[in-house]
């Protein structure tokens, strides 16, 4: 499984895109910094995006991937939940902001959502999915994603802390995990359903107890203004845990 980190936090500059990550060129995962990371070519690749909630950042480039795919008369299948097929017909995809490409073109629409069920595995595209319910202020799932071979990853979309009942559910090689603030920001990140480092330390703390052992962990949705001190704290609590942890980059590739 290869998979390439085409963007890595939560603000968008010359240097830095909303989180999105590609599997085998053919799998997304949110789509914040998706048509914009993609040549037209590679987007026509794509057979299916996961979408983890509705907020704008994880969702951004959905009208813009819907209409490529119109203009090559061709359809990309997109799951998530009811919340953000809701979000996409009546503020994005809703006909005055962008076309309703969820029925248009009405043969062969550019989007085919389909709603996925929490805490079952489904085959997509050759995969094993499973989507999972994570902390956050708005209803928002993780994903496992496990390939043929048996390697999987877990990707927790944005989370605050509490993921016990979550880490039962999973057993990845690999964890994308967000922290978006470092430790002075805690009181607020729990606020609004985020991690911090320290915060971080401690659901790692619970997923080892709870499984044995802890994965590779890769941390994204960063702020980048304070990328700089989250990735002082990040390597702190590496050390104390004795476990590779590190931040994402934009490009970043990983393989399992």
């Amino acid at each position: 499984m290869n998979i390439q980190v085409l963007g890595a936090h939560n603000c968008e500059s010359q240097n830095s895109k909303f989180v999105c990550l590609l599997i085998d060129d053919k799998l997304a995962i949110d789509a914040g910094g998706l048509t914009s990371s993609l040549s037209l070519s590679a987007q026509q690749k794509l057979r299916a995006v996961l979408l983890t909630h509705q907020h704008y950042d994880h969702i951004r480039d959905i009208p813009a991937l819907a209409m490529n795919f119109f203009l090559h008369e061709a359809t990309i299948d997109i799951y998530s939940t009811l919340p953000v097929y809701d979000a996409l017909t009546t503020h994005l995809l809703n006909g005055k902001l962008y076309p309703k490409f969820l029925e248009q073109p009405q043969q062969n629409p550019a989007i085919k959502f389909t709603i996925i069920e929490l805490g079952r595995t489904e085959q997509i595209e050759g995969y094993n999915i499973m989507a999972v319910p994570v902390n956050h202020t708005d209803p928002t799932v993780g994903y496992q994603v496990t390939a043929p071979d048996g390697k999987s990853i877990f990707y927790t979309g944005d989370t605050g802390p509490g993921l016990s009942e979550c880490w039962q559910q999973v057993s990845p090689q690999l964890l994308i995990i967000e922290v978006t603030a470092p430790d002075r920001y805690q009181e607020f990140a729990v606020r609004v359903g985020h991690l911090t480092p320290s915060l971080l330390k401690q659901e790692l703390i619970n997923l080892r107890e709870l499984k044995g052992y802890l994965p590779q962990v890769v941390v994204v949705h960063m702020n980048p203004v304070l990328e700089k001190e989250i990735e002082a704290e990040i390597e702190a609590i590496a050390r104390v845990l004795n476990n590779p942890v590190t931040l994402a980059s934009e490009g970043m590739r990983l393989r399992l």
